[in-house]
């Protein structure tokens, strides 16, 4: 039959060719190989047949309702439809979903629960694939993760609390403790005069009998920033007589009403939608003391190392994830005739960012080790040390990697239907929360100069460079630059980067991959260029992006 008409005739336009397939179905734990070599390196390979399991769930189901939980973001209701002040924050469902999967995977209690060797490493690796699929989540999951030490310092609460809040259970009901499956933990500490200066917090803690550890007081204040405010109770900092101190401060009093604990808004963030983030009061909130009153600092700071360690893990895999949908892409794109993964300056671009996000995960892995053996006195002291040097260096390069890695998919990167523009507005939350840049470069130098044995044991782990003349020189150059105490505040960012990329280099040449770590060196340490592909002649590019090309 002829066409009617020229409309007819031209309706369909084009065939859509030349686009890559959708990333669907695939294992996130099986598609990365040094994700599986580097958790086997520091003692998690007992955990494979279970992360593989995850891998599998996060890659696909989880992935469609991270967008849903990103695209539905939590609302506020101050009161209930009858007037009475209600202060909860209704999630999608699919933000449940996702931490009912994360809970049961253990990624809030897996390490206090069975404390083998390599379960923080399997912890981490859990924590890794979910924060591809959704970081929002994250937030919550890793607080209370993060408590228990703390809570651990005051057993009477630890008591009524640990078995409600280790539990493989996600409860979000709004209930007192005693009637929850499970529960989660929040932290609430800034304010608005100080930030994070938590000293000249004016939040006020009252006793309301005789006062102390594990007893109960009253607290009148505000803080700036709550994030999770759902949470069924909260680690946060009051003014005693003798100083700032810790308490937990439930969202319920023991008679089972609502406490003084208000809501004011919702923050209006850059990214991380998924989480509620928050501005609170406290009108007479009761709270308990946890620890060693006026030292609330110390006490909590045990919670703070660990979240600050997740965000090693969050910005490590949100630079693996954008680098998964950048290989993806430039493997099935072609570019006159030819895929993109296949010419060389894409190759040497795409190389180079798998170059990055390998030495983030080796460093946050060989974190996780050394939490896992936190009882021996180096693990302990490099942990001390490092925590700071990671979350400052691998949350830093986060932004730049992931927008690198959305330049290689040119304008479908910069799409909503796409993950990498979540990506890259989740990527600067990490050097922000738990202390910005500057926090922690001034943290490594207190370390390293108030605490004994610290720089020798940074010196002990960074070795004689393996016989590598960069590493060696490079080493040596950290040295000299810390026996010089002049101006060292002013010079604290370098020293930090310096320690970091050689932390990395070396675990990178101990690993034994000479094509991963030559590069690596080549780029990072002997001189090579500063934007991301300008590899040196004679990498081997091709295997560097094979080795991070999911299905390869």
């Amino acid at each position: 039959m002829q066409p009617s008409s020229h409309a007819e005739l031209y309706a369909e336009t084009h065939e859509v060719t030349n686009q890559a397939p959708p990333l669907e179905g695939v294992n996130l734990y099986r598609a990365d190989l040094p994700l599986q070599e580097w958790v086997r390196r520091f003692g998690g390979e007992w955990a494979d047949s279970e992360l593989a399991a995850y891998g599998e769930l996060t890659g696909e189901p989880l992935m469609q309702a991270g967008f849903l939980a990103n695209e539905n973001k939590p609302v506020f209701k101050s009161h209930d439809r009858f007037g009475n002040r209600i202060d909860v924050v209704e999630f999608h469902p699919a933000y449940h979903e996702l931490m009912g999967a994360g809970i049961a995977q253990g990624i809030t209690s897996a390490p206090w629960t069975d404390p083998r060797p390599g379960a923080h490493v399997a912890r981490a690796a859990s924590m890794y694939l979910h924060n591809q699929i959704e970081s929002g989540t994250c937030c919550p999951m890793t607080m209370t993760y993060a408590c228990i030490p703390s809570l651990r310092m005051q057993p009477d609460l630890a008591e009524v609390w640990l078995p409600k809040i280790l539990s493989r259970q996600y409860d979000p009901r709004n209930l007192p403790i005693e009637r929850k499956t499970g529960a989660t933990i929040g932290m609430a500490m800034t304010e608005k005069q100080g930030g994070t200066d938590l000293r000249t917090n004016t939040t006020r803690a009252h006793p309301v009998g005789a006062g102390g550890p594990g007893q109960a007081y009253e607290l009148v204040g505000h803080k700036w920033f709550c994030s999770a405010p759902m949470c069924d109770a909260f680690l946060t900092l009051a003014q005693t007589e003798k100083g700032l101190s810790c308490f937990l401060l439930p969202r319920h009093r023991p008679d089972g009403s609502r406490n003084q604990f208000y809501i004011q808004r919702l923050k209006n963030k850059l990214g991380n939608w998924a989480n509620a983030s928050s501005e609170v009061e406290y009108r007479g909130a009761l709270a308990w003391m946890v620890g060693e009153e006026g030292r609330g600092i110390p006490t909590i700071i045990e919670m703070v190392s660990l979240t600050r360690f997740d965000c090693m893990i969050g910005s490590s895999s949100l630079m693996r994830q954008a680098l998964t949908q950048a290989t993806h892409h430039c493997s099935h794109r072609s570019v006159g005739g030819r895929p993109l993964a296949e010419q060389p300056l894409m190759q040497n671009v795409l190389a180079d960012l798998a170059l990055e996000s390998e030495a983030a995960l080796a460093l946050t892995m060989r974190m996780g080790k050394a939490i896992d053996s936190s009882s021996d006195e180096h693990e302990k002291k490099f942990a001390r040390l490092v925590t700071a040097i990671g979350k400052y260096w691998i949350c830093k390069r986060a932004p730049g990697m992931i927008n690198e890695a959305q330049e290689c998919l040119g304008g479908a990167g910069y799409v909503e239907e796409n993950i990498m523009p979540r990506l890259y507005r989740e990527a600067p939350v990490n050097s922000i929360w738990e202390g910005s840049g500057n926090v922690q470069c001034l943290d490594v130098l207190r370390a390293l100069s108030k605490e004994p044995g610290v720089l020798e044991v940074l010196f002990s782990e960074l070795g004689d460079g393996h016989g590598d003349p960069h590493l060696t020189r490079h080493i040596e150059k950290i040295k000299v630059d810390f026996s010089d105490t002049d101006d060292i505040q002013y010079r604290a960012r370098q020293l930090t980067e310096d320690v970091a990329v050689g932390l990395q280099a070396k675990l990178l040449l101990e690993a034994g991959n000479d094509v991963v770590s030559g590069a690596f060196i080549a780029s990072r340490l002997a001189g090579h260029g500063r934007a991301y592909g300008t590899l040196p002649r004679g990498t081997d590019a091709a295997a560097l992006v094979a080795r991070a090309t999911p299905g390869s």
